[in-house]
Parts: structure tokens; sequence; C-alpha cells
């Protein structure tokens, strides 16, 4: 029996010497070391090939040329702004009421024959309609909004980022919308006597001078892997204004020019007749988290492909001994060398990808230093966690070729599909689901995004994803242990 084992498992010096010759065990092992030193190689590569390939270029009245950066909001978060808005300036206190009904539009979904456009009546989940007030029509300025949806009934929005939901009635609803000072307040009604407070909004600094009005807009239709032209319609009457009783204002704010820089692309409008207004709209007022550039998680995309070294180098290095002692050395072991392969790989590739593609003049999600540390740490704490189940499946099935299978089959394949869009829901309920911990770009209940991890679709908080992933490992190490001790204990 080797001398390691002979000490007394429950002295820290003797737990210390176990460390040691097992650490020794590890760095003498070639192959192990070799596929630590791979998998920061390959998540390095695949990175900056992504980052160093990507080129994006949009269609202006000047041509073909690099896109903008992406337009951002009161708090740095990349933003959409683009609507309808029929309105009027606003002096000091006063309110804007409105019943709002037929939230209705169009949308284009996939072409039933090639090259013909299939358009539909209907409107989108997330289309919205209602009563706004606004510091101004500069895009990206604060405001704040009451507004019937299709899908998510009455919702009161502010500051692009923020959302409070009313009531789930569909069909027509009265909207109110007060403003005292900086503070503004929506409510709702059935009839338009009984009220109901629906959320408040406090924006500093709001000038005496706002804008308030009806405004209409609607994000893409989503396809599979993309997004399409959607608008939305909406029919206001029993339009009555406190504070204000100038004439009304059409401006279609963030809508985009055609190539020959004259005529816009997908309009708005609105129709007075009669005491009522049909606004009719598209964009979105909101987060941009698809639209608003590229994310630093993206450039992570090898990393599934590098955990598989690790999850190869953890199995091989499973237990050699039976003892709770030998396996909680190892797991010491494999999970630090395993962390700082990954700290390696995500330190590099993240901050030279993100540079190499502003330097290809790419639009970059915003991301705050904090945010960029979560990603990369992040993404060492996951590859340590990968190699602490698979070594706790190799200790638990005493197979290698098992144990890795089992690893790659609960970590590896599910993020891949993820990726594809295929079973996105596995990155809830499997290890995989600790990748959440390198999201760059914060997820909003407000805004609908593909399936896929591609359009930045991931079903779980960061936090919470690596708290699943972290439960897999205490199950797993536990049951090893469990086993261990059954096998050594005399028949």
């Amino acid at each position: 029996m080797s001398s390691f084992t002979s000490s007394p498992t429950g002295s820290r010096d003797g737990f210390r010497r176990l460390l040691r010759a097992r650490w020794a065990g590890f760095r003498s092992g070639r192959g192990r070391t070799l596929a630590m030193a791979a998998s920061v190689l390959v998540t390095v590569s695949l990175g900056l090939l992504i980052a160093g390939g990507v080129r994006s270029t949009c269609v202006t009245s000047a041509g073909e040329g690099p896109c903008p950066a992406p337009l951002v909001g009161p708090d740095g978060t990349a933003v959409s702004d683009k609507y309808y808005f029929v309105h009027q300036p606003l002096k000091g206190d006063g309110s804007i009421t409105a019943r709002v009904s037929d939230l209705t539009g169009q949308m284009r979904q996939p072409d039933l024959v090639p090259g013909v456009r299939n358009v539909r009546h209907g409107a989108v989940p997330w289309a919205k309609a209602g009563l706004l007030v606004r510091r101004s029509l500069q895009q990206g300025t604060s405001y704040a909004a009451v507004m019937i949806t299709r899908g998510h009934g009455v919702r009161m929005q502010h500051d692009f980022i923020h959302d409070v939901a009313g009531s789930a009635a569909r069909g027509p609803r009265w909207l109110r919308l007060d403003r005292s000072g900086d503070l503004l307040t929506g409510y709702e009604s059935g009839d338009g006597r009984t009220w109901t407070r629906v959320g408040e909004a406090r924006l500093a600094g709001l000038p005496e001078t706002v804008e308030i009005g009806l405004f209409a807009t609607s994000p893409g239709a989503l396809w599979t892997m993309a997004s399409a032209f959607a608008q939305a319609t909406a029919t206001f009457d029993r339009i009555t204004l406190r504070g204000a009783s100038g004439s009304w204002r059409h401006d279609d704010v963030g809508v985009t020019l055609g190539p020959d820089g004259r005529t816009p692309h997908h309009p708005g409008g609105a129709v007075e007749s009669g005491g009522k207004v049909v606004v009719t709209g598209g964009g979105d007022i909101g987060p941009a988290t698809v639209e608003g550039g590229l994310r630093a998680d993206l450039l992570l995309s090898g990393g599934g492909l590098g955990l598989i070294l690790v999850l190869v180098a953890a199995v091989m290095f499973h237990p050699a001994e039976r003892g709770r002692s030998v396996l909680a050395a190892e797991a010491v072991v494999v999970g630090a060398v395993a962390f700082v392969a990954g700290l390696v790989a995500a330190g590099v590739v993240v901050p030279a990808g993100l540079a190499l593609l502003r330097a290809h003049r790419n639009p970059i999600q915003p991301i705050t230093l904090g945010t960029e540390l979560r990603v990369i740490v992040g993404y060492a704490a996951l590859a340590a966690i990968s190699a602490l189940l698979a070594l706790g499946l190799a200790a638990l099935v005493r197979s290698r070729i098992l144990a890795a299978g089992l690893a790659v089959a609960l970590i590896v394949v599910p993020y891949l599909l993820a990726s594809a869009g295929v079973a996105p829901w596995l990155l809830a309920i499997t290890p995989a689901a600790g990748f959440a911990i390198t999201q760059s770009v914060p997820a909003f209940a407000h805004v609908d995004v593909g399936p896929s991890l591609l359009e930045g679709h991931y079903p779980l908080a960061p936090w919470a994803g690596l708290t699943v992933a972290c439960g897999y490992v205490v199950v797993v190490l536990g049951a090893a242990i469990i086993v261990h001790r059954r096998r050594a204990a005399p028949a």
C-alpha cells in the first residue's frame, strides 16, 4: 500500500501529503497535461477564428459599409427605439387618457413559394400600443409608457429595461398615463370609470416640457433562426388630454431609409377620423438583445469543444485507490487545474476577441468590466465543475470510456444542440446549464428571442445555471463516495 494512504485521513498534514502526491501524479501523466493545454488552445483558436472572420455591414444611402454602433439607453444597455408616435408637447404636469382597441397588424412568415413574400394579418405576442411620455424624440432617451400587448396583457414599461405587468385582459382597454413632476403613473380600466394602477416610474431630471401621445410598434416575427418584418396597428378613441391642447404631430421615430436614401423602409403611419386615431408602427421600444451587436459570450463558442479535452483529462485521472480522502485530493487537484486552464482560455479569448471585433468595426453589445470578469471567471468555474463531474463519474462507474461518454453527453452535447436551436430546455435540466454563467447580455422577460444560444437564449440566469451544474457534481461525487465505502467494506 502506498505511503500516503497509511497516514491518518483525518489529519491535516496527512491530507496535505496526499494532495501533494496526487498533484505529482497528475503532472506525471503527460497525456493529461497535454489534454488540458489542448483545451486552452482549442477554445482560444476557435474564438479568435470567429472574431477574425466576422465583418458586419449595413446598407445605407451612402452604400454598403460598417454598421453603426448600437443605440444605448439611459443605463448603457443596447436598445431598440423605433415606433410611430402621434404626440404633442406637454409643459408641466398633465395626463392623457384613451381607449385602445383592435390591436392587430401584419407579419411576414416563411415563404411558401420561393421568391413570393408570405405576409399575413396578425400580430406577434409583444406587439404593443398605448400611451407614451418621452423626454424628447431623440432615440435612446428616457420614457414611460402604459400599453396593451397582443399576447402579454397590459404592461407599464420605462427606460427600455423595466417592465411591470398589469391585468391579462385582452380586447379594448382604457389606459391613462399621469405626469406629476418626475413621476409617471400608469392606469388601466375596463369601462373608463373604475381605474387600477398598473405601475409607476420616476424619470430623474425630466424636463418641464415633454412629448406625450399615442404610439404603436412591433418587434419582428421570430422564425426558427431569424426575425422578419412585423407591424402593429391599433385604434385609439375617447382621447382626452389634461395640460396639453395643441395639434397632433406625427413622427415615425427611428424609421430607416432604403438604399436610395429617400424611401422609408417599412414606414408606419396614422389616420385621424371622427375622434379616432389609427396608428401603425414597426420596430420596438425595449432592450436590443440580438440587434444590439455581437455578444462577448459568442467568443467562447469553442468552449464546448474545449471542455471535451478537460473531461478526458479528468477521466484519465480517475481514483487509483478506494477511499474518500483519495477522491477528495484528486477532486481538489483536477478542479484546480481545470479552473486555471479555463481562466487562461477565457482570459485570452474574450478581451482579445473583443479587441479584434472592434478593430474590424463590428457593432458590439455594451459590456461592463464586471460582466466581462464574470464571463471569464465563470467559464473557468464551469471548466472546474465539468472536470469534477467527469472525475466523479469515473470513480462511480470505474470505466474511463463510459465515464467520458457520460460526461460529454451531459455537458457538451446539450450545449451543441442548444447552439443549433434544438432542445434548448436541456440547458435547464442538465449540467450544461452551467454555460449560463457565460452569458454577457441579460435576458429580459419582455423580449422574445429565438431558441438558439447564438441568439442569446439561455433558459436560466447566470448563477442559477451554475447552481444546477454544481448540484450534479454534489450528487455524483456523493454517490461515488458511498459506492467506494461499500466496495471497501469487508465482505
